[in-house]
């Protein structure tokens, strides 16, 4: 969390899509690993997160059931306007923060939340929440960061998402 730049601590842990069933359980290792080091961590699976949402809204049902009568555009705008990162998930996420003490944010679920919520976006709007403590994104694709090129989301390494600088390739920092 130090840095020339007052850099908020911002990682991505870019893996291969068709890896997510091992990275999920390197993440269940390192989270029980820090946790025995005495370092707590709330891992936020966004997918889980936006099912709590639309149950809290009392829409969940509906959508279950009336989800084959939507048009796909339709289906998507109820969703992504239900689902505002700035507006819903990440006040939900911000909820989640307070009632726990913790060290270390885990954002997991991304690929399962997509196209419906965007990862650059909860980044961009968690810079007011959490950017005292790291936050670690676990992300199913690639993450790019140059001085050339800039920085780039690659979701499932096909999906470019728009750019999201602050963030640091977790795989470039050793401890």
């Amino acid at each position: 969390m130090e840095g020339l730049g007052n850099e908020v601590p911002f990682f991505i842990c870019p893996f291969k899509p068709e890896e997510a069933v091992d990275m999920s359980r390197v993440q269940r290792q390192l989270k029980n690993r820090l946790h025995q080091q005495g370092i707590r961590v709330i891992d936020i699976n966004l997918y889980d997160l936006t099912i709590e949402l639309l149950k809290e809204r009392q829409i969940w049902d509906q959508i279950i059931t009336e989800e084959a009568t939507y048009e796909k555009a339709e289906l998507f705008e109820l969703l992504q306007g239900v689902l505002d990162s700035e507006t819903h998930v990440v006040p939900a996420i911000a909820a989640k923060l307070n009632t726990e003490e913790y060290e270390m944010l885990f954002l997991t679920g991304v690929g399962e939340v997509f196209p419906y919520i965007r990862s650059h976006n909860i980044l961009n709007n968690l810079q007011s929440t959490a950017k005292d403590k790291p936050t670690v994104m676990f992300f199913p694709g690639g993450y790019n960061h140059s001085l050339e090129a800039g920085a780039s989301l690659n979701l499932f390494g096909r999906l470019q998402d728009d750019k999201y600088y602050r963030a640091f390739n977790i795989y470039h920092y050793e401890v």
